[in-house]
């Protein structure tokens, strides 16, 4: 018999909800980061070799098959296990980011080509030869550009640099539908060097790509969302995140990473530039570039001048004589719409329906109910007449009059993109409407429609978050924020920065250089400090602002905070479950905040009822240390959270 070598591998498989690597043993010598398929109960599941063990004192499985491909970078493999550490998660949940579930032979990798677009590019402004002259050396850079100053362009010129010294460039993007914008400019420069990944893609499309990615002697752009962080690259020069701020960088499922830490620690281990770009800069991470002293780079200008002026227009709500015509489109919007359809110009309508939370509003004087604790929208229950905050638990009465000025008019109602759309095809049944949101179809999807929208195939654009996010839409003449306020009143610390950031970026639609720019933006609250910053990019003033509000309530980037959850049959065992634990936490004397039991935002789902705790802390490690001590069933947890719904 010939010599038995026994190794650590990480499986593939869900089923496997272990911490630590299982140990095989092969009769072949084998290098670290192989690709194996290995038995795993009833099943064979591929994984990855990561690391040698002396033989066992207990009996092993044999690897089943060895994959005749290159190793996964060994860069990878430290990033899953700093990954399983810093966000903690199974061992099987890890190795889905990692490697496909199958696993093809791999095409020959295209020869190196010059770029396709052989055009001289426009000169540099100013203000981007001098980010990219500041842009040299390894670190985190936070490039803060107006919207239309043109990051996009010092992320090709960065590119360029890092290709032509031999290495790799990873370009993220928040939503899949602009991963399709982005691509269309680098292919365009970078031709087959650009590639493309992402979830959406069928899985024969993912597997072949991401094998295309492994086998590859040339360096790559390899452009996509978050999951894209695990493309196997070998030689890593540049990380971008554009839209750096956005809350879809954070994962919803486990393990619940947020997309520009663990970018932050790729970038460490290849020693690579990592740049975030945005118009609007996370609080949290411009506060942390602040105190550790990392480069901030201002970009002020347009990089395309600008021939015509943006104007904006501020209807208030609370005044319903200018919505004769339609119940959410007050008069000048419908207006400026029909003006842009008499030039063949186009129009978008942008609603945050995420911001459904039902709430007591004043439609007179624009008052809201507030939790005193946490600062932060009570959301308003039907069934118990109870005004709650979801976070710390607060409760009070609801009210059938405004305790600001005494008016009957409080409305708890929302709407969505449908009933826009439905008004505007009964104002301008001759024109082309189309409707961007999470319903789409994947035909119908924002991806798949950019080229022809951006050529004019469609009159009027109604939509959500999507077509707030980095669009450059030439033919856009007017831009509809419905109703500005709705993400004000998202029960959750985070709502003042999220609608800074969402009708800045929306208002950057237009009077990016392209056609004289008119926005109507329709508001409850018209003399806002925070819109008005917003509606002029003024993000001193926000910033200054909501900093000093987290750090009075003890929010991040102040503290960590963990969110736990608590599932269970019923209202009142969740209810039970929960408050047991929290009253283990209060007696364990951790150096934490404990916030709630409260029910979770949305309370029932799935036939299930969550209540959830918040734990805010100083130290991370004491979160940490909180997630080892959580009951085995019926509990989730996720550390970093996006938000506290």
């Amino acid at each position: 018999m010939g010599t038995t070598f026994y190794y650590h591998v990480f499986v593939r498989s869900a089923q496997y909800r272990g911490t630590a690597a299982l140990t095989y043993s092969c009769q072949s010598q084998l290098a670290i980061g192989s690709l194996v398929r290995v038995p795993l109960r009833a099943q064979a599941v591929p994984g990855i070799v990561v690391g040698t063990t002396p033989r066992p004192r207990f009996p092993t499985k044999m690897i089943g098959e060895i994959f005749a491909v290159p190793p996964i970078p060994l860069r990878m493999l430290a990033l899953a296990r700093w990954l399983q550490e810093f966000y903690p998660a199974p061992v099987g949940v890890i190795t889905s980011l990692i490697i496909p579930a199958n696993i093809r032979q791999p095409i020959p990798d295209a020869a190196d080509e010059p770029r396709t677009d052989t055009a001289a590019q426009p000169p540099l402004t100013a203000g981007q030869q001098a980010a990219l002259d500041d842009i040299r050396t390894p670190d985190t850079y936070l490039l803060h550009g107006r919207t239309g100053s043109g990051k996009t362009r010092i992320y090709t010129e960065l590119a360029e640099r890092t290709l032509t010294g031999g290495q790799s460039v990873l370009v993220l993007s928040p939503e899949i539908g602009l991963t399709s914008q982005l691509a269309h400019t680098f292919t365009a420069r970078f031709g087959k060097r650009v590639v493309v990944l992402h979830s959406r893609m069928t899985a024969k499309e993912r597997e072949t790509t991401w094998m295309h990615i492994l086998t590859a002697r040339t360096p790559l752009i390899v452009i996509g969302p978050r999951s894209a962080l695990f493309a196997p690259l070998n030689a890593l020069g540049c990380i971008i995140v554009d839209e750096a701020h956005d809350a879809a960088y954070k994962q919803e499922q486990p393990p619940y990473y947020q997309a520009v830490r663990v970018a932050s620690h790729l970038a460490r281990l290849h020693q690579a530039v990592l740049v975030l770009g945005s118009a609007t800069p996370g609080v949290s991470d411009y506060y942390l570039a602040q105190i550790r002293h990392k480069p901030i780079i201002r970009l002020d200008t347009l990089a395309r001048s600008a021939s015509h002026e943006r104007r904006i227009t501020t209807v208030d709500m609370k005044d319903r004589t200018q919505f004769t015509r339609a119940p959410h489109l007050s008069r000048p919007l419908i207006e400026a719409i029909a003006g842009s359809l008499r030039d063949g110009e186009q129009s978008l309508l942008y609603l945050n329906r995420r911001g459904t939370a039902r709430v007591a509003l004043c439609q007179q004087c624009g008052w809201q109910a507030r939790c005193p604790r946490c600062d932060i929208p009570l959301t308003y229950h039907g069934d118990s007449h109870q005004l709650m905050c979801h976070t710390c638990g607060y409760h009070q009465a609801g009210t059938t009059s405004c305790p600001a000025c005494g008016s009957p008019e409080l409305t708890f109602s929302s709407f969505g993109t449908k009933a826009i759309v439905d008004e505007v095809q009964r104002l301008f049944p001759e024109a082309r409407i189309a409707r961007f949101d999470t319903d789409n179809t994947r035909a119908d999807r924002l991806e798949m429609q950019y080229t022809s929208i951006a050529e004019g195939s469609v009159d009027i654009l109604v939509g959500t978050q999507m077509l707030a996010k980095g669009l450059d839409l030439p033919r856009l003449s007017t831009l509809g924020v419905v109703t500005a306020d709705s993400s004000l009143y998202i029960p959750d610390y985070t709502a003042q920065e999220r609608t800074y950031q969402l009708i800045s970026q929306v208002v950057g639609r237009i009077g990016r250089g392209h056609l004289q720019g008119h926005a109507i933006i329709q508001t409850y609250q018209p003399e806002s400090p925070l819109l008005r910053a917003a509606i002029d990019g003024d993000w001193d003033t926000f910033y200054a602002s909501e900093i000093a509000q987290r750090q009075q309530y003890g929010f991040p980037p102040f503290t960590h905070v963990l969110k736990l959850t608590c599932t269970r049959a019923s209202a009142a065992a969740a209810e039970n479950a929960s408050g047991i634990f929290a009253a283990h936490l209060r007696a364990g004397g951790a150096p934490l905040t404990i916030d709630g039991p409260a029910p979770a935002f949305h309370e029932k789902a799935g036939g299930k009822y969550k209540w959830q705790i918040v734990l805010r802390a100083k130290n991370r490690s004491t979160l940490l240390a909180a997630i080892g001590q959580l009951p085995a069933n019926g509990w989730s947890y996720d550390l970093d959270p996006a938000d506290l719904l």
